[in-house]
Parts: C-alpha cells; sequence; structure tokens
C-alpha cells in the first residue's frame, strides 16, 4: 500500500475537494476585566475569519506571565504580552527561573498604562501612603505582578511587609475595592479599561489614581529601558481631578520561535489588513501602527515571517 506525507495527503484532498485539516490556533489573552481578553477575542475572530484553513479561539488566562508559559509548553498558542514581561521568559528569570521560553514578536501593539487606583477617602495620596494598606498587586499569572513589584520597590517600600498584598485580577479588585476590602489596587493596561470605568462610575465613589511617573528611571536602572514616563488623560475617566503622571510599558504579540514563517506572516498580515475591524473592538487597535514596529520598542526578537512582512511594507525595524 502506497503511503503519502502528510503535505500530499492535504495537496490530493484539495485536488478532489475536500477540505484539509483546519489549523487551529489559541491565543492568551488575560481577565475578562481588562483590555486583553476584548482585544484577543477581536483577533480571533479576524484570524478565524480570513486566514484560510484557520480557526482561532481566545482564552481567558491570568495575563501575560501565564500566556508566556502557554506558548513555552509548545502547543499552538500566540499570546498577548508586556515586554517586561516577556523579557524575564527570555531569560528564565524571575516567574519563569530555569524555564527559558524561546519567544519571538510577531508585532507590536499598544502602550500599557500602570493605574495606581485608589478612592476619595481612602488616606491614599502618594505612593507612599500604600504603607500599612491592604493592596491587591495583580493575579499572579499576570504581568501587572511584575511591574507592581517593580513600582513599589522603586517607591521605597517592601511589598510583604510595608502592606497586606492580595493578589487580584483587574475586575475582582474592583469588586474588592466596592467591598471595601482592599484600599488600592494596581493595574496595568490600556485605555480606557472597563474595570476602572466600573469603578469611577459607581455612585457614590470618586476614583483617584496615584502619580508614580518619577519613579520610571529607577525602574529603568534596574531592569532595562522598557518603561517610559506617560500620562492618563483626565477624561479617560469619571472624577480624575487631573492628568495622571505614570509608568507606560508596550505590549508586544508572540509566538514560540518555532512557529512556521507562513503563519506567522499571515497573521500579522490579517491583523494590519483588518485592523478597523479590531479598532471597533477596543480603539487601542488605532495604535496598530507600522510606524511603531521598531526592534526598540520589543528586547525580544522580531520572528521571521513578521519580518517578512514588515520588510514587503518597507519597515525598517532596526
Amino acid at each position: 500500500m502506497k503511503r503519502y506525507s502528510a503535505a500530499a495527503f492535504a495537496a490530493i484532498l484539495a485536488c478532489i475537494g475536500v477540505s484539509a485539516v483546519a489549523q487551529n490556533i489559541s491565543i492568551g489573552t488575560g481577565g475578562t476585566g481588562g483590555v486583553y481578553y476584548p482585544m484577543g477575542g477581536g483577533i480571533a475572530d479576524v484570524l478565524s475569519k480570513h486566514v484560510p484553513g484557520m480557526q482561532a479561539t481566545a482564552e481567558v488566562t491570568g495575563g501575560s506571565v501565564d500566556n508566556l508559559k502557554l506558548i513555552g509548553s509548545g502547543k499552538p498558542y500566540i499570546g498577548l504580552s508586556m515586554t517586561d514581561a516577556a523579557l524575564e521568559a527570555a531569560k528564565g528569570e524571575e516567574k519563569f527561573k530555569g524555564n527559558k521560553v524561546p519567544v519571538r514578536t510577531l508585532m507590536i501593539l499598544y502602550p500599557n498604562r500602570m493605574h495606581v487606583v485608589t478612592v476619595e477617602g481612602s488616606g491614599i495620596n502618594k505612593m507612599s501612603d500604600l504603607k500599612g494598606k491592604r493592596v491587591s498587586t495583580g493575579s499572579p499569572g499576570s504581568a501587572t505582578e511584575v511591574m507592581a513589584f517593580r513600582v513599589i520597590e522603586a517607591a521605597g517600600l517592601d511589598r510583604d511587609k510595608d502592606m497586606t498584598r492580595e493578589r487580584l485580577g483587574v475586575a475582582e479588585s474592583v469588586n474588592a475595592m466596592k467591598d471595601k476590602k482592599i484600599q488600592a489596587f494596581f493595574w496595568v493596561g490600556g485605555l480606557p479599561t472597563a474595570a476602572v470605568t466600573d469603578i469611577a462610575n459607581t455612585p457614590g465613589t470618586t476614583v483617584k489614581l496615584i502619580d508614580h511617573a518619577d519613579l520610571v528611571p529607577a525602574m529603568n536602572k534596574k531592569w532595562g529601558n522598557l518603561y517610559v514616563e506617560d500620562t492618563i488623560p483626565k477624561d479617560t475617566y469619571k472624577g480624575m481631578a487631573g492628568d495622571n503622571k505614570q509608568a507606560t510599558v508596550m505590549n508586544i504579540l508572540v509566538a514560540h520561535e518555532n512557529m512556521d514563517d507562513k503563519t506567522a506572516y499571515n497573521i500579522v498580515k490579517t491583523i494590519f489588513d483588518k485592523r478597523q475591524d479590531l479598532i471597533n473592538v477596543h480603539k487601542e487597535a488605532a495604535n496598530f501602527k507600522l510606524e511603531n514596529q521598531k526592534a526598540a520598542a520589543s528586547p525580544i526578537p522580531f520572528h521571521p515571517g513578521a519580518v517578512k512582512y514588515f520588510t514587503e511594507k518597507g519597515v525598517k525595524l532596526n
């Protein structure tokens, strides 16, 4: 009996009008209260509709760290991640100690703003006021926790001794704040973040975001030039007394280095081709721009398939 390779068999099926097995891919996102989840859902939708043979599904996860671990498993995953968590994964450090992830950048997404959220009446007006308070620093599988620890350290605080720390996702943090179980929470995400909008719109509550942009130089001195001083405009969330001066880090879409070049190319091309569809899902997709695709924006090398697409578009990554 004659045997055929998988590729030859797929070609035979195509010739006789039978579809080959679909290419299934999962997208690691984040919690339902943030931006990663709806954005990942939008990406899954456009990939499923417009990449022949691809069926993409968005999965709720703890965030960047979980997404990177899923990619490291070798299963067909892509994921949204902050650059600081991705660098830890690539180096096998901190939360990835002894387990390097061979990760590659598919594209630069949008800036992630660190929110240090409290409400009027909490007694918290500056970072040092977190001392002695009950604070959520993000869910265990999130890059919020990674960055929160770095902000806390740069502020001269001990995350374990100076505060009672909870490990909640953004939606859970908002619920805990409404129930007066915590007095502040850290969240790093796009603008606006639905859960922060929720607490800001809660009757009888005035939201307050704590300035911390002055900590960026100390963070970069220890961790590398991953962070920038940035601003959350006062009209982002109801009740803000003024612009919030804060630290920002970039988001990237990542894959395993072993993803085949054609798949990587098709993913990136489709996201850019259907960018308006994604803007309709969340306005942060407006930051998906060719001019933002720079090697300096990500410490993780670009996947060759992505490089091929950007080269075709005349983008110089270096």
